[in-house]
C-alpha cells in the first residue's frame, strides 16, 4: 500500500476473524479472502460477507481485489437485511444479505469503478461521471461534470484476472471511488431519504456462473 498514514488492517491475512458471511462460500487462503461459487455449489441470492468491526460514517479503505468471472462488489455504509424482508417485489432469502452503497465490479469491466446502490436506487454514478443527487421529490441522480479521463480510458486501467488496488473515500455526502490510482467515479448525495450517513463494510458473491473473488490487505481509516 503506497500510503498506510492512520490505516489499520481489518484483515489478519489468515482467519475470518471479525468477518461474518455463508461459510458454504467464503474462506482464506494464500494470504487473501476467497469467495468461490461452483456448478455444484451455486449462489442463489447475492450473498455478502460482512465486517463486524463496526459501522463507519468518514473513512477511508484500501484493498486490493482478483475476480475470476461475473460480478462482484465492495460494500460501505450498507445495512443487513433480515430474512423474510420483502424488498421490491423480492423477498430476502438468505441470513448475508446487503443493501447500501457499493462500489462495483465486474469481470468484463463493464461496470468496474461506478458507484451503485444494491438493493436500493441502484445505478448513481457511472464510470467517469461526478453525480449530484438532489433532496426532494425529484431525487434523481444528475451528472454535474466528467471526470479527467473517460469511462473507456477508465476501463482500461483494471486488469482483468489480476490484482487490483481501490481506494475509497467517504466523508459526509461525497463518496469517492479510486482504482489503481485513478478516480473513476463521485457522487455527492444529498438524498435525505435514500442515502446512508454510516454503515456496514462487506464483500459480494453474485449470483450466476461459476465465480471467484479474492481479497486482500484490507486497510480503514476512519476519519
Amino acid at each position: 500500500m503506497d500510503d498506510a498514514t492512520g490505516f489499520q488492517p481489518i484483515f489478519d491475512g489468515k482467519t475470518l476473524k471479525g468477518w461474518d458471511g455463508d461459510p458454504a462460500f467464503w474462506k482464506v487462503a494464500d494470504g487473501a479472502i476467497v469467495g468461490q461459487s461452483t456448478p455444484e455449489n451455486a449462489v442463489k441470492e447475492n450473498t455478502f460477507l460482512i465486517w463486524r468491526g463496526g459501522e463507519p460514517a468518514d473513512f477511508e479503505l484500501k484493498l486490493q481485489f482478483r475476480l475470476s468471472a461475473t460480478n462482484s462488489g465492495i460494500q460501505i455504509r450498507s445495512v443487513q437485511i433480515p430474512q423474510g424482508t420483502q424488498v421490491g417485489n423480492q423477498t430476502v432469502q438468505g441470513k448475508w444479505v446487503m443493501k447500501g452503497y457499493q462500489a462495483d465490479i465486474d469481470f468484463a469491466n463493464a461496470f468496474t469503478g461506478q458507484i451503485y446502490e444494491e438493493r436500493g436506487r441502484g445505478f448513481l454514478a457511472m464510470r467517469g461521471q461526478a453525480v449530484y443527487v438532489p433532496d426532494g421529490a425529484d431525487s434523481r441522480p444528475r451528472v454535474i461534470g466528467n471526470l479527467q479521463q473517460s469511462p473507456d480510458e477508465l476501463k482500461a486501467i483494471i486488469k482483468q484476472n489480476d490484482w487490483n488496488q481501490v481506494h475509497l473515500i467517504a466523508r459526509g455526502n461525497t463518496i469517492i471511488q479510486i482504482f489503481n490510482g485513478t478516480v473513476t467515479s463521485v457522487v455527492v448525495d444529498d438524498d435525505s431519504k435514500g442515502r446512508s450517513l454510516s454503515g456496514l463494510i462487506g464483500f459480494q458473491m453474485h449470483v450466476g456462473e461459476p465465480m471467484k473473488i479474492e481479497v486482500r490487505n484490507i486497510w480503514l481509516k476512519k476519519l
